[in-house]
């Protein structure tokens, strides 16, 4: 099937429009509700009378019934992918609003509509689109009226897996007097920037030698690790060891006035583009730094950027084991192989199971939720979540979740949470709080 062709059958389920509204297979209720929050960890007692907003979506999954409405417009575009060779997915942004809690009784209804179909693009899993559409859930009102009590732009990629790439076999620095300091800030995530201790000029890349003033004493600071892209070329050829092709590469500078070259992910590769260190843990003995380009809804100072101060949240380590991974699958209604089962994962590309995308969802809200109880503040409630994913969770890793106060009125507070793992960052979200 040729691209022409696949974009001309995108056409006409655009073209279809929003669906009729398709109802739950069950009432809002307890039991599920309970069987989420033991398979999340969430003790709030808040879910012992209604539904947390991250189970909003549960309530509508399919489950293991293959079957699917003829309308539905996500389930034709995954099967058209599916037939012309995109035969794996993954989830990769959500952005969802609530109005209010789900209450127990209630059985919402979803509407949804294809809104674009983008691609092929290559990415680190292999090439493949990236298929968005808009979702709406609607509670039928007493008067009758069909109430909307919450929204979602998701965001998948449907991808034909590519050749998997051992990282182990990356070529490796050099490490000698003058670079060992840079290596091991990389190993506890922090990106160093040698600095003569006589001028205090700052120079990179390392060397015994200060060029200002010929001093050989030198200390290191450490940076923002925010920066914009001076310039950048994408290889293709010949094979890098260690490295999947095409491989973005950037001359980035720093907001210290540094220069670093680096590899860079995510899209919106370009001149000026702002960029953010990621850290790539290639084996316990070296950790190498990266560049991920940022979010543009969220603009180039915000996500924290303005925070010198560390997080405003406490850090939340998660250990990732294959029981969390599955046990939230399911408690999430999401059967996907690559979520239970690890020989299938491995056939579509990736190194094991990981955790889905409802999952981390549930994680980063009960994340902030949790801190808003703490700080007192119980009647706190969760109103926007807007969620990005990037390297995958797998079982025998560590989730570290951080959180920075963005905005804070006597109406709102506007959190944004960064989830990361020994392969870089896993999410990064902003939650919106209504007091």
């Amino acid at each position: 099937m040729t691209h022409e062709e696949i974009m001309a059958r995108v056409d006409e389920l655009v073209a279809a429009g929003e669906t009729s509204p398709r109802e739950a297979l069950d009432e809002v209720n307890l039991p599920m509700i309970r069987h989420w929050a033991e398979a999340m960890g969430d003790t709030n007692p808040l879910w012992r009378s209604v539904a947390p907003p991250a189970m909003t979506q549960v309530w509508t999954m399919y489950g293991l019934d293959p079957h699917r409405p003829a309308g539905d417009p996500l389930h034709a575009t995954m099967k058209l992918l599916d037939e012309a060779g995109f035969t794996s997915v993954l989830g990769t942004n959500c952005d969802q609003t609530y109005a209010r809690h789900l209450v127990p009784g209630e059985r919402p209804a979803i509407t949804t509509r294809l809104e674009s179909v983008v691609g092929p693009k290559r990415t680190g899993v292999g090439e493949g689109y990236f298929v968005t559409t808009q979702n709406t859930w609607w509670v039928a009102a007493p008067d009758g009226r069909k109430e909307p009590v919450a929204t979602m732009t998701f965001r998948v990629l449907k991808f034909k897996p590519g050749a998997r790439v051992d990282p182990t076999q990356t070529v490796r620095p050099v490490v000698n007097r003058d670079t060992a300091f840079f290596f091991e800030g990389t190993a506890l995530g922090e990106l160093r920037i040698q600095t003569c201790n006589a001028c205090g000029v700052l120079r990179h890349p390392p060397g015994p030698v200060c060029p200002d003033c010929h001093a050989m004493d030198r200390g290191h600071v450490v940076a923002s690790g925010r920066g914009t892209v001076f310039s950048f070329l994408v290889h293709h050829a010949p094979q890098v060891p260690g490295k999947t092709l095409p491989l973005p590469l950037a001359l980035v500078e720093l907001e210290e006035g540094v220069r670093m070259v680096g590899a860079v992910r995510g899209e919106g590769l370009e001149i000026g583009a702002p960029v953010q260190v990621v850290f790539d843990r290639i084996d316990d003995d070296l950790t190498l730094a990266s560049w991920s380009t940022r979010d543009p809804s969220y603009g180039p100072e915000e996500m924290g950027a303005d925070s010198d101060d560390g997080p405003d949240l406490p850090v939340a380590a998660i250990p990732v084991t294959p029981t969390l991974v599955v046990s939230t699958a399911l408690a999430t209604r999401d059967f996907q192989d690559v979520h239970h089962d690890r020989d299938l994962a491995v056939q579509r590309g990736s190194k094991d199971i990981f955790l889905n995308i409802l999952t981390t969802t549930g994680l980063v809200q009960k994340y902030v939720a949790d801190w808003a109880r703490e700080e007192g503040l119980p009647d706190a409630r969760i109103t926007a979540c807007a969620l990005r994913l990037g390297a995958p969770a797998h079982p025998g890793d560590t989730l570290e979740l951080t959180g920075t106060i963005a905005s804070r009125t006597d109406a709102e507070i506007v959190v944004d949470v960064v989830g990361a793992v020994s392969s870089g960052d896993h999410v990064t979200a902003r939650v919106t709080v209504q007091l």
